[in-house]
């Protein structure tokens, strides 16, 4: 009996720990899952300890598409970040090259998340790396496996809106709206933290790119 209860315990603790979902694309596991022998783990670098190529690899546009998650905390910074490979250790390409506030918990959706011109191809295996920090400060970490399909014009997801009362806006935008802000050098940053992910590989475009899909509120309710 005191086994069953401490396992109980420890199932509800993971859960409580784990406060996000990838919808879209196809997450590499579900890291909620609380089933026994289970060793997934959304606290732990790069991809809540779930090994490469654990689900299937969804096509995904070379010039950008979609991401659809479901967040279950009052507010959360969201960043995400793209690696090129089969099994990827190194996600140096950011996709939001300022990370976003977002507020309120259920699904929250970008429509047309762009990839830098010329950095990816046609039939290149890749994985999206999500990152999102609440009021405790921590990063959480899911993994969605992709591969790269040129005559792919959007993502074709059914839905892509916000749940009743998620809204988002992007942080660290100049007073002129221009750029970025710069940042200030200090120590070196944790994997995952606002200033590790904004210091990545990025370009204008996809920054631009991204600025223009909250200015016109494409795809969101």
């Amino acid at each position: 009996m005191l086994t069953a209860a401490v396992a109980i315990l420890l199932a509800g603790a993971k859960l409580s720990s784990a406060h996000f979902a990838i919808i879209y694309p196809e997450w590499r596991a579900d890291t909620l899952s609380v089933e026994e022998g289970s060793t997934y783990d959304q606290w732990v670098y790069p991809c809540a300890n779930v090994p490469a190529d654990a689900g299937n690899r969804t096509e995904w546009p070379v010039r950008g598409g979609a991401v659809s998650l479901h967040l279950h905390h009052p507010w959360s910074y969201v960043y995400i970040n793209l690696g090129l490979g089969d099994n990827v250790t190194n996600f140096n390409i950011t996709l939001t090259p300022q990370l976003m506030n977002v507020t309120g918990e259920g699904d929250f959706c970008i429509p047309e998340l762009p990839v830098p011109e010329g950095a990816v191809r046609e039939g290149q295996n890749a994985t999206i790396q999500v990152v999102t920090n609440g009021n405790s400060g921590s990063a959480l970490y899911n993994c969605a496996d992709i591969v790269f399909r040129a005559n792919m014009t959007s993502s074709n997801v059914e839905q892509c809106t916000n749940s009743t009362g998620v809204s988002a806006e992007i942080v660290g935008l100049s007073s002129s709206g221009s750029g970025p802000e710069s940042e200030e050098e200090g120590e070196p940053d944790t994997p995952g933290s606002a200033a590790a992910v904004a210091a990545s590989t990025v370009t204008l475009t996809a920054f631009v790119g991204l600025a223009m899909v909250f200015a016109t509120g494409l795809g969101f309710s």
